[in-house]
Order: structure tokens, then C-alpha cells, then sequence
């Protein structure tokens, strides 16, 4: 699949900047567009923090992650040719899933607070004394998987169905595609 959507992808840019109709521009402008847009709200984020924080600890913090993260994007850069984007997009497929049901059950918490939904709301487990919400790995963890360290068992009930739905429907196997006929042209 990632072979194929790669070799779409060049065609579609190939004719475009061969149509001769103003495709390459487009295409160039567009890119051009997303990349400042991104820089703009980076430079609008990082000037707030840089204003709002007492001493230098949080801008050089800021300056830090982005120097990281051109280390990070380089190496994707020079090391994604050697990737196997099949598994890539196995893997990340798997973390985008987990990433959903955890707002999924971050969306039923909402609705409870907001008085919207009011079933399965007693606790299903407590984990404060062991993995906080305030701590580090805790604040990680609600960052990125919707983690709450004590969930109400609604909360517990849709992460998992969902869970369960969607891996099953990830993991089933695939028909085999069988090819397509192709025509012989007579003598």
C-alpha cells in the first residue's frame, strides 16, 4: 500500500508540475503556506512563554526542545529511507487507537463534569497513591492517552469497548486482492 500511495503521489506532482498551468506554483505556495503557518505559531507560542515566565528556565527549556526536535527531524529525514513503512504505519496506527480511546473516555469525564452524562460514574479503580495524576509520568500519560488516575467506571467501560472494537477490526485479516484482467491486444 505504501508503495503504491508513494508512486500516486510522484505522478500527481509530476503532472502538475508538467501541466503548465500553474500547478508548480500552486504546489510550491502550498507548501510554503503550511510551513510558515507552523513557524508563526511556534514563534506566537514560544514569544508568550518567553514573556510570561520569571527567569530563564522556561525559555531555555523551550529552546532545548527545539533544537531536540531538528535533531529528531533530521534524523527521520536520513533515516526514513531505510524504514519499513509498513510497520511504521502498523505501529503508529497503534498508537493513534489508544491515543482515540483515551479521548473517548477523556469526552465521557467532560460530559459527566458538564452534567451532561451521568451514569457508571463510581470509580472503577484509584491509582493515586501509586501513579498520580500530578506526577511527571502521570501528566504524560493524561497528555497523551487520556490517563486519569482514578476513572470512573464509564470511563473504563468505553477506553476498553472501543479498545476492543477497533483492534479487532485493526487486526482482522485482509481478503486477498486478486489482480485484475488485463486485456490482450490482438495480433
Amino acid at each position: 500500500a505504501a508503495r503504491s500511495i508513494r508512486a500516486g503521489l510522484h505522478e500527481d506532482i509530476d503532472r502538475a508540475l508538467d501541466a503548465g498551468s500553474g500547478g508548480a506554483w500552486a504546489l510550491i505556495g502550498m507548501a510554503f503556506l503550511a510551513v510558515a503557518r507552523e513557524g508563526l505559531e511556534s514563534v506566537f507560542f514560544l514569544l508568550a512563554i518567553f514573556q510570561q515566565s520569571p527567569g530563564p528556565a522556561v525559555p531555555l527549556s523551550a529552546l532545548a526542545g527545539i533544537a531536540l526536535s531538528a535533531v529528531i527531524g533530521f534524523g527521520i529525514y536520513y533515516g526514513g529511507v531505510r524504514i519499513n513503512l509498513r510497520h511504521f504505519f502498523h505501529w503508529t496506527g497503534l498508537f493513534i487507537l489508544v491515543v482515540a480511546a483515551g479521548l473517548l473516555s477523556s469526552v465521557l469525564r467532560n460530559l459527566h463534569e458538564a452534567g451532561i452524562w451521568n451514569l457508571l460514574q463510581d470509580p472503577a479503580y484509584d491509582l493515586t497513591e501509586v501513579l498520580p495524576l500530578s506526577s511527571l509520568p502521570g501528566t504524560v500519560l493524561s497528555g497523551m492517552f487520556g490517563y486519569h488516575d482514578a476513572p470512573a467506571i464509564g470511563e473504563v467501560l468505553i477506553w476498553a469497548l472501543y479498545l476492543i472494537v477497533t483492534l479487532t477490526l485493526f487486526f482482522r485479516p485482509q481478503a486477498a486482492k486478486t489482480p485484475k484482467a488485463v486485456p490482450v491486444a490482438g495480433k
